[in-house]
């Protein structure tokens, strides 16, 4: 059965609409880029960089950002002066472990080339461990692979599964990766997007669950191999999560928001396990931070009206993670290991057998 998102297969989760692309790209001005690099000589790779851009004139014109860590495993680069200043002023990064700093300073050195005028960059790249899949201790990434990754972004739908960072990830013991999700809440007269972007590389199979439906139960590895069973080493691994709002929010405020992203991955089954690096960025475009300005005057929304953000971030980071399970595909990588994907057929049959108004 060729691979599909979630909704493809007459499967939804959540009740919040989504927006049109059900995408992070649904924030107008986000844009998003891959490089994925597979390669089975000299070294087995598979690996890649994704690149996130807030707003393609984000050297000059920041937005706030917070982030939250539900569990501190991983790693994710910049957080000190985003906890200091608020602001984030430069696009985002995902990749491996071990390629962190190649796709940072690849940040600093596009900043060089194009001209920002900043004394120096601090920025944000996250990674996750591809290393079951990839030979990560061959370092496969170049500056030109981050560069590609960041020169190729654009808006409107984009890939998923085995793409950019999330070439070689693991969810829930079956073939994991990139995934994206969105949706739209209505505050009085003003309409909200929030998306999320998930790098998905965690779990147990058996804590896998749709919609409160125990896929994973139902699909055990009697059923599918897993990648490692009858190890908990299986729990190791982690996830990161991009969310990106159009609302007006203050830095405090992305901060909230970044936490929810908590609620949306425990609805599949992530429980923060000790190994796992669980790491969350929320940003809003809906303030302008020039850099020239001595006074910048800011819009903020209610804190009372935080509810309907906060329930589109679970929303969207839960079916962000679903889509990267849908899209991935069955990979064999170092070592001639496998990872199977998830399969759809039966993934449709099992919530049909649970929620009798899929059976018409």
């Amino acid at each position: 059965m060729a691979r599909a998102r979630l909704r493809d297969l007459g499967l939804t989760v959540g009740v919040l609409p989504t927006g049109e692309l059900n995408a992070i790209t649904d924030v107008a001005g986000v844009e998003v880029g891959y490089s994925t690099v597979i390669a089975d000589t000299p070294r087995v790779v598979r690996t890649g960089v994704t690149a996130i851009w807030p707003r393609r004139d984000i050297w000059t014109d920041y937005v706030f950002a917070g982030t939250f860590s539900f569990n501190g495993n991983g790693e994710m680069t910049g957080l000190p002066w985003i906890a200091e200043q608020g602001t984030l002023g430069a696009p985002i990064g995902i990749t491996n472990t071990y390629q962190v700093g190649i796709v940072r300073d690849a940040i600093c050195a596009l900043a060089v080339r194009d001209g920002a005028s900043q004394l120096f960059h601090l920025p944000v790249v996250a990674e996750t461990y591809d290393g079951w899949l990839s030979d990560i201790q061959g370092f496969a990434l170049t500056q030109a692979h981050a560069l590609a990754a960041f020169d190729s972004a654009k808006g409107g739908p984009i890939a998923e599964g085995n793409v950019g960072g999330g070439a070689g990830m693991i969810c829930h013991e079956f073939k994991g990766g990139t995934g994206t999700a969105s949706r739209v809440v209505t505050v009085d007269d003003a309409r909200y997007t929030v998306g999320a972007l998930v790098q998905a590389n965690y779990g147990l199979r058996d804590l896998l669950r749709v919609g409160g439906v125990p896929v994973g139960r139902e699909i055990g590895p009697d059923v599918v191999p897993a990648h490692r069973s009858g190890s908990s080493s299986g729990e190791a691994g982690s996830i990161i999560v991009i969310l990106a709002t159009d609302a007006p929010l203050l830095p405090i405020q992305c901060q909230r928001l970044a936490r929810r992203a908590t609620t949306g991955l425990a609805w599949v089954g992530g429980i923060g396990a000790n190994g796992s690096g669980d790491i969350f960025l929320a940003f809003a475009t809906g303030n302008h931070l020039g850099q020239t300005e001595t006074i910048t005057n800011v819009r903020m929304l209610a804190p009372a009206a935080m509810d309907g953000l906060f329930r589109a971030a679970a929303e969207a980071t839960e079916e962000a993670i679903l889509n990267a399970l849908c899209m991935a595909e069955t990979m064999t990588g170092r070592e001639g290991r496998v990872v199977h994907a998830l399969p759809l057929d039966r993934l449709q049959s099992v919530m049909r057998r649970y929620r009798p108004e899929l059976r018409g």
